[in-house]
């Protein structure tokens, strides 16, 4: 018998299932329903995921909402970027461009902020290392979500969604103060 030839009993659903087929099925069936049941626990008990809202804006506005925060909380310059330290609590921006995330923060320890990102330009990626934030960042939209700082440091910022030829050097800073 091959496959070409057709089944010589013609209504399949009626040929009894074997003992290991329904053994299979219900191995099956269980894992299905033990993976369906983990994606919502690890959402929320996992810290898998970031909690984030998104909103249409426009790079002009965005643009106008970030130089506002530079002139109001600009506390130094590093290697021609600017440094901002904005008080706990407050809304925080950053913004991706060919090739760099604009400006450099400095937020407090334990302190929320709510961090907005956006792109000028082209898609870009937003990772922090070394820990586990990873963001895609696309032009007319803005990304908002709450961090809390709980360990000082630096942060790198790095841009993992290709750009351009000058991908390589996209990266930015968050330093983290006692």
């Amino acid at each position: 018998m091959t496959s070409f030839m057709p089944p010589a009993d013609r209504i399949w659903w009626k040929v009894p299932v074997g003992r290991e087929e329904i053994i299979w099925i219900l191995i099956a069936l269980t894992w299905c329903l033990i993976m369906f049941f983990m994606m919502p626990y690890w959402h929320i008990y996992g810290k898998q995921n970031l909690s984030n809202e998104a909103y249409q804006t426009t790079p002009a506005k965005f643009g106008a909402k970030v130089q506002e925060m530079i002139d109001q909380h600009k506390v130094g310059e590093e290697a021609g970027y600017p440094v901002v330290h904005p008080p706990a609590g407050s809304d925080i921006y950053m913004l991706a461009r060919l090739w760099q995330w604009w400006p450099i923060l400095e937020l407090e320890k334990d302190k929320t902020y709510r961090l907005h990102l956006s792109s000028m330009d082209w898609q870009h990626g937003f990772s922090v290392q070394p820990i586990n934030i990873n963001m895609q960042i696309v032009p007319g939209y803005e990304m908002v979500l709450t961090v809390t700082p709980d360990q000082a440091g630096e942060y790198g910022v790095v841009c993992n969604e290709y750009c351009g030829i000058g991908h390589h050097t996209m990266l930015g800073k968050i330093y983290v103060k006692e």
